[in-house]
């Protein structure tokens, strides 16, 4: 359930639910990245066809995914690595982020794995406080980067420092 308030204090609430993320959600999910992001997940999906990763979606009653993350298990042996997490900013801090990461562990501990990793970066502490609400622990940094599309359509190399995290399942 996605819940939230307006400007007189009305509770809004709406029904949701956690499902693979498919190959026809991609045109809905232009708000969690760049063209060479999505064309980034769109390349995972084929992955979690070879089940090397699980692709997870919040969908409202009409189907339109908004939250998706994956889970990687070729990164790290014994664990699930929760990635690409990503709210649609207008439902941020509703509750989405915390529904997709129970039911990427849920998917993490159904293969009989036991624990859930992450990364997070450094100047993100919005996204670490809620990793560390639900329970994560920091174990080390390292840096990471990848390209990614500027408006102008540019490729632009985004390099960042992240701090590892993981919590026992």
């Amino acid at each position: 359930m996605i819940s939230d308030h307006d400007s007189n204090g009305t509770a809004v609430v709406l029904p949701v639910r956690v499902r693979d993320l498919l190959q026809r959600d991609l045109p809905a999910c232009n708000w969690s990245g760049s063209a060479t992001h999505l064309r980034q997940v769109e390349r995972e999906l084929a992955r979690a066809a070879a089940g090397e990763v699980d692709y997870l979606a919040v969908c409202t009653p009409r189907d339109v995914p908004v939250a998706i993350g994956g889970i990687d298990y070729q990164v790290s042996e014994g664990a699930g690595a929760v990635w690409q997490l990503a709210v649609l900013p207008a439902l941020q801090s509703c509750g989405l982020g915390t529904l997709l990461i129970r039911a990427a562990e849920q998917r993490i501990g159904s293969r009989g794995l036991h624990r859930a990793e992450l990364a997070v970066e450094e100047d993100n502490p919005r996204a670490r406080a809620l990793y560390e609400r639900l329970g994560y622990v920091a174990y080390g940094r390292e840096p990471d980067a990848w390209d990614e599309e500027a408006p102008d359509g540019s490729i632009r190399r985004h390099e960042t420092m992240c701090v590892l995290m993981r919590r026992e399942l």
